[in-house]
């Protein structure tokens, strides 16, 4: 078993600092809840990581496969409960990609093969609700 382990450090009020492999990040809460708004709400973070995540699987995957993309955007829309502990369900995730006679076969075997083999992140959301995916073609 490979363990992680992150620590943080009060930046005051209720942010934090915390080194991740040598990447700093701080995370607060807005000022309309009392923080300073000194970096990104920890659950957006959790979108942020499944982008990241699948991300990396996708173009790694590709680039294996030789496939050459001019762009590659990632979107993702989640839905937030409205009673506490408020979580996101419905995630949706929107992946672009543009260039000139895309292979798609390849492109929508990455995108399949990150979202349900390889992606930690999306395999951890899914455990708490549904991730969806959909694939955009631009020339």
């Amino acid at each position: 078993m490979n363990k992680k382990k992150i620590s943080a450090k009060l930046k005051g009020n209720m942010g934090f600092e915390m080194d991740l492999d040598g990447h700093t990040l701080i995370t607060d809460a807005s000022e309309k809840i009392g923080g300073n708004n000194l970096g990104p709400r920890p659950k957006q973070l959790l979108l942020s990581g499944l982008i990241g995540c699948t991300g990396i699987d996708i173009m790694s995957i590709l680039r294996k496969m030789k496939v050459e993309l001019e762009d590659f955007n990632i979107e993702v829309e989640a839905d937030n409960t409205e009673e506490h502990p408020k979580v996101y369900e419905n995630i949706h995730l929107t992946f672009k990609f543009k260039g000139k006679n895309l292979p798609k076969k390849q492109i929508e075997k990455a995108v399949s093969l990150s979202q349900e083999k390889y992606c930690g992140v999306s395999a951890m959301l899914k455990k708490a609700t549904p991730v969806t995916y959909d694939i955009v073609y631009e020339e």
